[in-house]
């Protein structure tokens, strides 16, 4: 597929993958729909900052949770509400959602029980952006976890597809969403793109540049 021409090389590389599992977690896994509220963790990430424009897209009222540092930025990304977790604990605030979707996995299966509605959705994809190996011992609790808790919370991985990424593209080109990068390194400096964004504390996408590919 064409690159779009209102996006750079670099956006246009950021949209597969965090794209397709924000959309297929939210549209598929959740079924989020119109009014439904829905809480984000993990919103300043690339699957996150994905996220939270794809459920405004769906019209649904957002919650997103990050750090201090990335409130304004998720707040601009249409989010109705940030709760910054180094001050407060979303999991105990007695708030119960429609649909959480947990990408930061920096609470317990069980604690994300607690704050959606027992006949809501619990999708968590994946572990922190660049600790590729810790969503095992996430998936094997939400296994567990699944046969005593309501809601049931259910582990996620996406697929690549053409239809989905023509999706993206609509949602884009319609200015609903708009890929988020952090930083860019060429292709030389790649160690230290994957250094950086193993540190889990990438706002959006991390982008490796490739010679050439600016024409």
């Amino acid at each position: 597929m064409p690159k779009l021409a209102g996006l750079t090389f670099e956006q246009a590389a950021a949209v597969p993958v965090a794209g397709f599992t924000a959309l297929q977690a939210l549209r598929d896994r959740a079924q989020v729909r119109s009014g439904q509220q829905v809480l984000i963790n993990g919103a300043a990430g690339g699957v996150g900052t994905f996220a939270v424009q794809i459920a405004k897209a769906f019209d649904a009222e957002v919650t997103a949770v990050c750090s201090t540092r990335n409130v304004a930025m998720v707040r601009s990304l249409g989010a109705d509400h940030v709760i910054d977790y180094t001050k407060e604990d979303f999991t105990r605030g007695g708030r119960r959602f429609d649909v959480m979707l947990d990408v930061a996995a920096n609470r317990s299966v069980f604690a994300c029980t607690r704050v959606v509605r027992s006949d809501g959705t619990l999708v968590i994809v994946g572990a922190p952006e660049g600790r590729w190996l810790s969503p095992v011992p996430r998936m094997a609790a939400a296994l567990v976890l699944s046969r005593f808790v309501r809601p049931k919370p259910g582990f996620f991985l996406a697929r690549n597809n053409k239809d989905d990424l023509i999706v993206l593209k609509e949602f884009i080109e319609a200015g609903k969403v708009t890929p988020v990068i952090d930083r860019t390194y060429p292709l030389s400096e790649t160690p230290a793109a994957m250094r950086y964004a193993s540190g889990g504390h990438a706002r959006g996408k991390v982008v490796i540049t490739i010679p050439g590919t600016d024409r």
